[in-house]
């Protein structure tokens, strides 16, 4: 039979655009497919774990190197994701290598300067070595393990990924990517009874034996035949660590009727995750009148457009229609993808979904370990129809989930939309998780949900002008009324001596008198750390961070200044380094003098601290969220944590710290992301039973936003910043790319600026801005330079990101520029 010599185009994860090509040995020809990993020679001793993403036999105009290993029995992505990371990678301008290296969980990449080792199975006998797998055998007995140029000069020669492939096609050897790198599943032993006992005189003879010598054993057994039932059922298993426990026994006898043949063990592979199963008695979700007609709404929204804008005000009940919007996904055979802006929102949500829907319901996010993300990842790629029952059909996540391999989606939910936690900052892909879900949803012919009480501005509208749909929420669940909203005169309280460090009398009156009807307070603060910055009394000096142009933030828990951008950390000064004065004052405060502060204030309430610092082992978002839920806390302070979707019962007062920070964050979203944080942390207040209030603290206090959240007038809010952006020509009116462009030299990098932003606005003239330094201008060693192209939404945005990758390229040629750092920031939040 003739064999047919296959070509395959590899995507690799790598910063390059397109594929490249290599050959695939015949042995493989019958086991390779799309969607497969496989090891690959990249360069001249660089070995990397690449994707399959097309098999031909077009023979290629070079000489191609042959694929060096099979990683997978069956592919790891389909054709859809490969589809999706397309047009990721045209839309927002990276390449698909960038999509693969974010979309793949850590366990399923593989991409080093290979060390190799020898095989743990390998027996080395000379006598069945050549001269070459000899001495690299010595070498690694030696040695344990080896980097590929290591290996080259073992050998004497320099090209020797053909003998490591013979040696590893051999089982001599294993690439240590194979055995830490790659994903491995979590072993338990299983204990069954052995065929020989399942015979009545058998079995009768053995209890008989064991009791006249061996109690413990008669006992273990006794135990595991009554958990077996009467009659066995064939293949009945149990896992040692629960026999057990339950029978009060030890490994040491569990061995020894082991040894006797009389139980088999061995090890099988399970789920790393607890999943309960849903109670059979849990009723169908019941919804409100208005909850209803919000449903009805979406459904007949559907009919005409593949996006519905849910708009419904906090504690409208929003949980309840989603669930209703699952239950009819998963009737019709569907899969379900829940998106949500933080990990610390998955707790909540998850303990409601699976109430209602078992261990049918996934999570996947960064918290969880390189082999729990990889069996998440095979769980929803399993595509056998009996297999599909155990897998999970509604994944909850933050915004990588929508990497994740669905081939059945029909319903994507995309909670807290307006959220920029779904902005991908860096590295490369700069994408929305928002709106390339709508595309993902496209693909898969499903319908998409996003729901916010404070909607983006291009969201709302883009469902007023009819692109979306849109269905609005007016009414708390159960006629529950919004909190009352007063705003406080920082002035006011200055001038009449009554503030309390950062703490207005207003505030400590309503937390006392909270805490005394046995209620709850969140405090919000959108600043982490102790004081903002150290100052000296005397030359106004201000320790700043070396490698960025940021002043360090104090951390009393650690005792150090941090910087927040590039993670350094030094110890407080004692003087000034300018002047040398001993006279250094703090000033501004972050969530941790917060907490500090007000434990000296109120020292009878319990108080924890929701942060970026506060949060950063695996379980401390449900820690700290159930610490609260079970009121073993009294005020929980946090960052924009607590402004995002969190639901408790017994929270009275609300208070935001410092409104004016954000209002004058020089950004045109500003304004609108005031409103959200300010409106969503007062929906925290009186979502049960009683009324809650919410207290602000302002310089500005008659600033129209302030205004506005007090009047809850969000359509207020909108069209006056509308107005706005139409007139200075930003979203939703038009689109922008930042280019930002960065080196250490901060004199190439302003003579490159300026080429690179003469080349573009000969292609867009007005339209191009800057180049500027960022608020931030330098950071971690580079400093950096913006331009801002606008584009109106009705120019052809394809053909716009075409000019400014081909003025890229001949930027590239230029050889003093070619250490010039250039990236894209397509729809920048």
């Amino acid at each position: 039979m003739e064999r047919i010599t296959l070509f395959a185009d590899i995507l690799l994860p790598l910063p390059v655009r397109g594929t490249f090509t290599y050959r695939v040995p015949y042995d493989l020809n019958e086991f390779i497919e799309v969607g497969q990993r496989v090891a690959v020679q990249f360069g001249r001793k660089k070995i990397y774990a690449g994707l399959i993403k097309k098999l031909h036999q077009e023979v290629p105009q070079y000489i191609p190197k042959y694929i060096l290993h099979l990683l997978d029995e069956t592919p790891l992505v389909n054709d859809l994701q490969f589809r999706f990371w397309d047009w990721i990678s045209s839309y927002y301008m990276s390449t698909t290598g960038q999509v693969m290296q974010a979309a793949l969980p850590a366990a399923f990449k593989l991409s080093s300067e290979s060390k190799i080792l020898l095989s743990p199975d390998f027996l080395p006998d000379r006598e069945n070595l050549d001269e070459f797998e000899y001495r690299v055998t010595e070498a690694l007995l030696a040695k344990k393990r080896l980097a590929i140029d290591e290996i080259s000069k073992v050998v004497g020669f320099q090209k020797v990924l053909p003998l490591l492939k013979k040696m590893i096609d051999k089982k001599m050897l294993v690439m240590e990517e194979e055995l830490k790198g790659g994903y491995k599943p979590k072993l338990e032993r299983f204990v069954s009874l052995s065929d020989e006992y399942r015979d009545e005189d058998a079995m009768r003879e053995l209890m008989d034996g064991l009791g006249n010598r061996a109690h413990k054993q008669l006992e273990l057994l006794m135990h595991f035949l009554r958990l077996a039932g009467f009659p066995m059922e064939m293949g009945f298993e149990i896992k040692q660590s629960e026999l057990l426990k339950q029978a009060e026994s030890s490994p040491a006898v569990l061995k020894a009727l082991s040894d006797k043949g009389v139980f088999l063990i061995a090890k099988k592979a399970v789920s790393r995750f607890d999943e309960k199963g849903n109670d059979d008695n849990i009723p169908n979700v019941v919804l409100s009148e208005h909850q209803f007609e919000a449903y009805q709404k979406i459904n007949s929204e559907f009919t005409g457009h593949n996006v519905v804008l849910l708009h419904g005000i906090t504690s409208s009940g929003k949980t309840e229609i989603y669930i209703k919007m699952i239950e009819e996904t998963l009737k019709a055979g569907k899969q379900v993808l829940y998106l949500l802006p933080e990990i610390a929102l998955t707790t909540q949500i998850i303990n409601r979904l699976r109430k209602y829907f078992g261990d049918e319901v996934g999570i996947y996010h960064s918290r969880y370990n390189r082999n729990e993300r990889a069996e998440v990842w095979n769980n929803i790629a399993q595509r056998d129809e009996d297999e599909m029952r155990s897998a999970y059909r509604i994944i909850l996540g933050p915004r990588s989930a929508i990497f994740l391999p669905f081939n059945n989606l029909g319903l994507i939910i995309v909670d807290e939309e307006h959220d920029q936690s779904y902005k991908q900052y860096e590295p490369a892909p700069r994408y929305n998780a928002r709106d390339s879900a709508i595309y993902l949803a496209s693909l898969h012919q499903a319908k998409v949900v996003l729901g916010s009480a404070t909607p983006a501005i291009e969201s709302f509208y883009n469902a007023k002008s009819g692109k979306y749909g849109l269905a609005t929420l007016t009414e708390r669940y159960s006629g529950i009324t919004l909190p009352e909203v007063e705003v406080v005169n920082m002035k006011d309280q200055m001038h009449r001596k009554l503030l309390k460090s950062h703490f207005s009398s207003v505030l400590i009156d309503n937390i006392k008198a909270a805490l005394q009807e046995k209620q709850q307070v969140i405090l919000f603060q959108n600043r982490r750390g102790f004081s903002l910055r150290i100052e000296c009394e005397i030359c106004n000096w201000v320790p700043e961070c070396k490698n960025c142009d940021v002043t360090l933030t104090y951390h009393k828990h650690s005792e150090l200044l941090k910087c927040h951008y590039c993670g350094y950390s030094t110890t407080i000064p004692g003087t000034c380094s300018d002047c040398g004065s001993t006279d250094m004052k703090m000033r501004g405060f972050g969530t941790e003098k917060v907490e500090e502060e007000l434990g000296f204030l109120i020292p009878e309430a319990q108080i924890s601290r929701m942060d970026l610092d506060s949060t950063r082992s695996k379980n401390a978002f449900q820690r700290i969220i159930h610490d609260f839920e079970t009121r073993k806390t009294d005020i929980l302070t946090g960052t924009q944590m607590v402004t995002k979707g969190l639901d408790f019962d017994n929270v009275q007062v609300v208070g935001v710290l410092s409104a004016d920070n954000m209002l004058s964050f020089p950004d045109f979203r500003a304004h609108e992301r005031s409103y959200q944080m300010m409106t969503q942390v007062s929906g925290r207040a009186g979502r049960k039973n009683k009324r809650g209030k919410v207290i602000i603290q302002s310089w500005q206090p008659s600033h129209p936003i302030i205004k506005d959240v007090v009047t809850n007038n969000y359509e207020g809010m909108v069209e006056r910043e509308l107005a706005e952006r139409r007139r200075f020509k930003y979203p939703p009116f038009h689109r922008l790319i930042v280019i930002s462009m960065k080196h250490k030299d901060p004199r190439v990098l302003a003579e490159a600026a300026s080429v690179f932003g003469r080349e573009i606005r000969a292609k867009f003239g007005n339209r191009v801005q800057g180049p500027e330094p960022p608020l931030v201008a330098r950071v971690r060693s580079f400093y950096i330079r913006q331009l801002l192209l606008k584009s109106p939404r009705e120019a052809n945005h394809s053909a716009v990101k075409k000019i400014l990758l081909a003025v890229l390229e001949e930027f590239r040629k230029i050889a003093k520029y070619k250490s010039v750092r250039v990236h894209f920031d397509v729809d920048p939040q």
